[in-house]
């Protein structure tokens, strides 16, 4: 008998669904078929393993019983053993299933709308899916949309096939939407979360700025001009560093554009922020130096294994190079990624000063000498003992007013201080009672060494206890974190067996 019902309406419904929702038919009318599944199942027992099928192109309903055959059964609900299979089918085999068609069910109003629930909650789904298919890959765009509504102080923004949120920390300083309004963002993120796939949008976000100028300046969206950097105090100031790939095109002067109309268009959308377009440059002193501007800059003391790079400025340019509360140095270092610190030309000369002095009277202490064979020294470069007593003989030689006697004597007077001076931090080394197995790390030097000792890091397991920071506080600069953690595990080592158990094996 066929049990089919003809409910031609069901198509209709999900051709309406499927355009308002923008999602596919086939995802509506698999979201019926699981409600009518789920009514089936309360008529006729939920354990059993009903199913519902909507035939595409007649709308026909058919509900039906599935049991698997096996060799054994263990759920008699949805199971049949195949020797009692066989009897109602001889051809069947294990994994193929008996289908029972049952009767056509009368929707009543519970079962009805227990169904409606059931094809909202998948309907709603698949919305969401197909709303994170389409977000996710459009992360760094700008998007126009409408303020929804507000849930404390965060907006609901309507993207019109999509629904996303504006963050109140997102927002630029003293900006404010009410329901209605149009708004303009950045999509930063878009994730899975458990109540469905979140967009998150930004207004202070640097790649805001860059896509507002790529939509200004044509340069910028075919190439030509390559945005490098943006750092941004929102709402206040920002610093972006461009370049151009044709030598004829001025990258500045194409983004501020005539008169200033093309930046103006930007600053307008970010509420007056002012912003500051800089060249790039690859060579990195170059590149602090245009960051600083406006200020101006004499002089830049790069050090690459720190990240660090001293500034130094006239004394005139001094609160012009910090700018207000600091804001133009810190969006320089942020552009260029460099730690900068600013000295006046006063700061650096007497801090130049103070440091010829300190290393002439370390020449004149440990190698017996007068100021003036101390001063050419330090002039020369020479920094450490160290230095000196490695240094050829013939360079030592060829400073003026100095011959192979002189260079001769200096090197040997620098390695008997250097000989005495390790002997000296050996012999506090040990009685502080540092061992010989922390002694063992080539990195540390006699002098770390005895400043582990003070601060009561004597042992591989005293080592090993240690935190990095802790480890480079003592140890002083030259020794960064990663390096740091690599002398950590290694002291840590022993406390592992060298077979990879948990714990050393039992004596």
């Amino acid at each position: 008998m066929d049990t089919a019902i003809a409910r031609p309406e069901l198509l209709l419904v999900a051709d309406a669904v499927a355009r308002e929702k923008s999602i596919d038919r086939d995802e509506v009318l698999e979201a019926m078929e699981q409600a009518i599944q789920k009514a089936g199942r309360a008529k006729y027992g939920h354990e059993k393993d009903i199913r519902a099928t909507i035939d595409r192109k007649t709308g026909d309903v058919r509900l039906s019983r599935w049991t698997e055959v096996v060799e054994t059964a263990e759920n008699e609900d949805t199971q049949i053993p195949l020797h009692i299979a066989l009897k109602f089918k001889p051809e069947i085999s294990l994994g193929e299933f008996i289908i029972d068609p049952l009767p056509p069910i009368d929707f009543g109003r519970i079962a009805a709308q227990t169904a409606k629930q059931v094809i909202v909650q998948r309907v709603r789904e698949y919305e969401r899916r197909r709303q994170f298919s389409e977000f996710k890959d459009r992360v760094g765009e700008i998007v126009n949309g409408v303020v929804k509504r507000t849930e404390y102080g965060n907006l609901m923004v309507d993207l019109g096939r999509a629904e996303a949120l504006l963050r109140r920390d997102e927002l630029i300083a003293r900006e404010s939407f009410r329901n209605g309004d149009r708004v303009r963002a950045f999509i930063y993120d878009v994730r899975e979360e458990p109540r469905g796939p979140q967009i998150f949008l930004s207004r202070t976000h640097p790649g805001f700025l860059a896509k507002l100028f790529a939509q200004e300046v044509p340069e910028i969206y075919d190439g030509i001009i390559e945005i490098k950097a943006v750092a941004r105090d929102p709402g206040s100031r920002a610093k972006m560093a461009v370049i151009s790939r044709d030598a004829s095109i001025d990258p500045v002067g194409a983004c501020v554009g005539m008169r200033g109309s093309r930046v103006q268009a930007v600053v307008q959308e970010l509420q007056g922020e002012k912003i500051d377009i800089i060249p790039w440059s690859p060579q990195a002193a170059t590149f602090v130096v245009n960051a600083l501007a406006p200020a101006e800059v004499t002089k830049v003391v790069m050090e690459e294994e720190t990240g660090r790079v001293e500034v130094v400025v006239p004394d005139t340019q001094l609160s012009l190079a910090i700018g207000r509360r600091g804001q133009n140095v810190r969006l320089a270092s942020q552009l260029t990624r460099w730690d900068i610190d600013i000295l006046t030309e006063a700061e650096e000369s007497e801090r130049r000063q103070e440091e010829f002095r300190r290393r002439s009277g370390l020449f004149v202490e440990a190698l017996d000498v007068d100021d003036v064979i101390a001063g050419l020294l330090v002039t020369e470069g020479f920094t450490t003992l160290e230095e000196l007593a490695y240094t050829p003989i013939e360079e030592i030689a060829s400073i003026e007013g100095f011959d192979e006697n002189v260079g001769g004597e200096l090197i040997r007077r620098a390695e008997e201080f250097i000989t005495r001076r390790d002997r000296e931090l050996e012999d506090k080394r040990v009685a502080l009672g540092v061992t010989d197995d922390v002694a063992s790390f080539e990195i540390f030097s006699a002098q770390t060494l005895v400043a582990l000792g003070e601060k009561g890091v004597k042992t591989l397991d005293d080592l090993a206890d240690l935190a990095s920071d802790e480890l480079m506080e003592i140890v002083g600069t030259g020794l960064d974190e990663e390096t740091a953690n690599e002398i950590i595990m290694q002291a840590r080592a022993h406390w592992f067996p060298e077979d990879g158990s948990s714990e050393p094996d039992a004596e």
